[in-house]
């Protein structure tokens, strides 16, 4: 009797431990609130929709947080010639976003699936301070990519886009997994594997707004970057976002219905 008024004590005990640890427990911080870094905002009017309202501003980056997909449907950040640097970091651990509610995933949910880590603002893009490096390390900034695909195409397209902010200046850049239903799903969280990954890239050339949008299957590929170029139109009808929706109807019809790669160079 007294064998079993301890277990169900001790049960007790563990069942209020859990609890108090989902509702109370606040992940550690990679953002430090004394940072005489300067941050990177990204322009309010170029942000897109966010269909779950579940918007995160973190000093060098902003992402909109999709809970049942268990990651950003996008992530939002600037890219300027200044921050592409070649400074030596520490890899930091991946850590859950303290800004999301409802908690990111954990990084276990990736052990063993399979799948890499995929950053979506890249680690190698914010090299320039070390706060900024350690923010891209939130899991709120991951998504499961095919390794193939994370070394291969997808890289080489995030290298490219360091090419041409060196050569044509500051870029916005907003990009992350085309999130539907059915996806698989890894992990004790059923984190979606998207099938297909989206990078925006614009840039403000004398008034001009020069756009690309790339849409490339999760699987290495030999092809040219340019044969996964869409129309944002074509974006907006597969993730229900309105990537540009507070800019002006007139302009977004000019803008997003057409693939212009006139002043980019491949």
């Amino acid at each position: 009797m007294k064998n079993r008024t301890l277990y169900a004590l001790l049960l007790a005990i563990c069942i209020v431990g859990f609890w108090f640890f989902d509702n109370f427990y606040t992940p550690d911080d990679y953002t430090s609130s004394n940072s005489k870094i300067d941050s990177t905002p990204f322009n309010v009017n170029f942000l897109p929709s966010s269909t779950t309202g579940a918007i995160i501003e973190h000093e060098h980056f902003i992402l909109s947080y999709n809970e049942p997909y268990e990651q950003a449907e996008w992530v939002a950040y600037e890219l300027q010639p200044g921050y592409l640097t070649y400074d030596d970091r520490k890899r930091p651990y991946f850590i859950q976003d303290p800004k999301v509610k409802t908690k990111s995933a954990d990084w276990k949910n990736y052990r063993g699936s399979g799948y890499d880590r995929g950053h979506l603002c890249p680690a190698g893009d914010r090299r320039f301070s070390e706060s900024a490096y350690n923010e891209t390390f939130y899991t709120s900034n991951i998504s499961p990519q095919d390794r193939d695909f994370n070394a291969g195409v997808w890289n080489r397209l995030e290298k490219k886009v360091r090419f041409w902010c060196k050569k044509y200046g500051k870029l916005k850049i907003i990009t992350g997994g085309v999130l539907t239903d059915g996806l698989r799903e890894i992990g004790s969280e059923d984190v979606d594997v998207p099938d297909a990954f989206y990078k925006v890239i614009f840039r403000e050339n004398e008034g001009e707004v020069k756009l690309l949008c790339f849409l490339i299957p999760n699987k290495e590929s030999q092809k040219p970057l340019e044969s996964f170029l869409i129309t944002i139109d074509q974006l907006e009808a597969m993730t229900a976002i309105d990537f540009l929706e507070k800019q002006s109807k007139v302009w977004q019809e000019e803008i997003e219905g057409r693939v212009d790669t006139s002043g980019w160079i491949f």
